[in-house]
């Protein structure tokens, strides 16, 4: 190869590094801006780009045609509080501390956050964080913003976290009064950090609420669903609501996308899009999800730990590093969100965190096959009592009084035909890794200091 051709080379190899020619020229490479979006008991059914077809979320379509589709993307856990801590911590649920949906998040965790501020990062949230009950002595729960966040716009209790419309809402420590539809309030605050974060490297968190619980929506963005629905009287009103609020969600997306590409940011941000977990069939949501078979084509919803429960939609997108138009069938956790973070922002996991989640950017990227991993649920709270685990493409559930039902979704993804007399090794195996997996719950005991 001549030096002309060898020039070409070297010049491919750089434009697939992110702030390759930067670093060849002497430069600080950029750190890339990531923002975090996050729907509330949104099923993998209720978007476009899995097939909705009632309604129409153009913007998320959009993002995951020039992003990649996280096909197999599973939530850790199957109510908010747990999820929202794995996520944020890059831990499961036996190991962060937060197992049930009143259990805050343990001042002792490194969040997201936390790990990106020595990066540089400036961080904020708006929208939902889930705090529990105060542990370890304390007399008030864990703030956001004693978890690395700069600034804070939303709710931090569960109790009202699903009124679409507040009276109050917390700006930093201090509440304030408010009127307006929630998701239309943060994401306003989280374009206005964007605004004013130029220059500096950022992580957003933008955890919405629509769909979860409360089925209520802006009156305009209702009127565009009235009579789309064969139901007629109030569910099909109830219906309508629930596809103005993932159309409404639709729209925030949309709108956080068009202010990164005011401000000449596309290129350079990470997005990442999922949900805290599958769509509720239960009461507060009014049979919505249910008719509209929310958590299409699986089986289960929230609260369960059938494909319904915990695979959710996801996306994500980064201009010139993720390829765009590709469909990842690689097994995603949210656990998988703060080291694959850290590794974009070019820093590196501290073991002494112990994350159960893994660096994902590689795959994205085509540069490594997908990990040989097990994923381990459980969902022994509030009455249930259920685990399982998935090594694909078998997934193992036990349910209280049941036996063990082995599935291979490959083939069943519905779960429908249970093998496990076809596969007995693969029951014990699975169930084996389960009961490891159980027993290795970090205790609690007490808050301890955070490490340094």
């Amino acid at each position: 190869m001549g030096k002309r051709g060898q020039s070409w080379v070297v010049l491919a190899l750089l434009a697939l590094v992110p702030g390759g020619f930067a670093a060849c020229r002497g430069a600080e490479p950029r750190r890339p801006n990531i923002v975090l979006i996050l729907g509330d008991d949104l099923g993998f059914g209720d978007v476009g780009f899995h097939g909705r077809t009632e309604w129409a979320t153009p913007r998320l379509d959009a993002l995951a045609k020039h992003g990649r589709v996280l096909d197999r993307c599973y939530t850790a856990a199957v109510v908010c509080a747990p999820s929202r801590a794995a996520l944020m911590t890059g831990k499961s649920p036996v190991h962060s501390g937060v197992r049930k949906n009143d259990e805050d998040v343990p001042a002792e965790e490194i969040t997201i956050a936390e790990a990106l501020k020595p990066l540089g990062y400036h961080t904020g949230i708006f929208g939902k964080w889930h705090h529990g009950r105060p542990r370890g002595g304390r007399k008030t729960y864990v703030h956001p913003l004693d978890h690395g966040f700069d600034e804070f716009f939303g709710y931090t209790d569960a109790v009202v976290a699903w009124e679409k419309f507040p009276r109050k809402i917390w700006s930093g420590r201090e509440e304030i009064p408010i009127t307006g539809y929630f998701d239309d309030l943060v994401t306003d605050k989280a374009i206005d950090f964007i605004g004013r974060s130029a220059g500096k490297p950022f992580f957003v968190y933008l955890p919405l609420i629509g769909s979860h619980f409360n089925v209520a929506a802006p009156a305009e963005e209702i009127a565009r669903h009235q009579g789309k629905f064969t139901d007629q009287g109030d569910l099909g009103k109830i219906e309508a609501t629930y596809a103005a609020m993932v159309t409404r969600l639709d729209r925030c997306v949309g709108r956080v996308v068009d202010s990164l590409a005011s401000a000449g940011l596309t290129e350079n941000t990470l997005i990442v899009f999922a949900s805290d977990h599958g769509a509720t069939f239960e009461i507060g949501n009014q049979g919505a999800s249910a008719a509209l078979d929310s958590n299409h084509p699986f089986r289960g919803q929230k609260r369960t730990l059938w494909e319904g429960g915990v695979r959710v939609p996801g996306i994500a997108s980064w201009p010139g590093v993720i390829s765009p138009g590709v469909v990842g069938r690689e097994v995603v956790s949210l656990t998988d969100m703060l080291p694959t973070f850290v590794a974009a922002a070019g820093g590196k996991v501290d073991p002494a965190w112990k994350l159960d989640g893994l660096d994902m950017l590689p795959v994205w990227r085509g540069q490594a096959p997908p990990p040989d991993r097990t994923l381990f649920w459980e969902w022994r709270s509030e009455g249930s009592n259920q685990i399982a685990a998935l090594h694909d493409p078998f997934k193992l559930v036990i349910t209280s009084g049941g036996k063990p039902e082995l599935f291979d979704l490959a083939r069943d993804p519905t779960e429908r035909r249970d093998v496990s007399a076809q596969y007995p090794k693969r029951v014990q195996e699975l169930r084996s890794g389960l009961m490891k997996w159980l027993e290795s719950e970090t205790p609690r005991d007490a808050v301890v200091a955070k490490p340094q």
